[in-house]
Formats: C-alpha cells, structure tokens, sequence
C-alpha cells in the first residue's frame, strides 16, 4: 500500500481504499514505516508488558514472607497481599516473579 503511494503516484485515499483501510490507517501504517523501517509495520503484543501489579512494595512484601520459612504458597501470599496492601493478584502470577527473581 505504502509502496502503491510512493512508487506508483497513487494518492493516499486511492491507496487506502484500494487496500481496504481507512485513511487514518494508512497515516498511522506510514508514520510507523518512516519511524522504524519495515519493523515498524509489524504487529505489536498487546496488554501489560509486564507484572504491573507486583511493583516493588509487593515484592518486597512476597520475598519477606519466603525468607521466613519459604514454604508458604502462592495462594497464601496472594490472600496476605490482599488483606495487607489492597493488591489482588493470582497466585500464578506470583509464582512467575519468583521465577523470575531465581532466574540469574
């Protein structure tokens, strides 16, 4: 489509509609080729890029109840940061930080 405009004169609404995007769509398409190349056309993981709800407080508050006695489950400390901070999170999302955090 990019190339359609460029190469070809073909202007942007022919080109776009031609494809079966909106204008808008091919503004956005070509902003992000010009930005990062080829790469910049690629689709994007969607959702949180990370463990946004163990931010540093809940994690110290996690690793302070391992150091413990260590045996304590990922439901538990889910409840505990519940009850305590406010934070609801799943178990399996604790036990990926722990993994994360053993992992050199």
């Amino acid at each position: 489509m990019l190339r359609h405009v460029s190469v070809d004169g073909a202007s942007k609404a022919d080109a776009a509609e031609l494809f079966g995007v909106s204008r808008p769509t091919f503004y956005q398409a070509e902003a992000a080729f010009a930005r990062d190349g080829l790469a910049g056309l690629m689709p994007k993981p969607r959702g949180p890029k990370g463990a946004h709800k163990l931010n540093l407080e809940a994690m110290a508050f996690v690793e302070r109840h391992l150091e413990g006695d260590g045996s304590i489950h990922a439901r538990a400390l889910a409840e505990q940061l519940e009850s305590e901070l406010g934070i609801s999170v799943h178990p399996r999302s604790i036990e990926r930080a722990i993994a994360r955090k053993k992992k050199p």
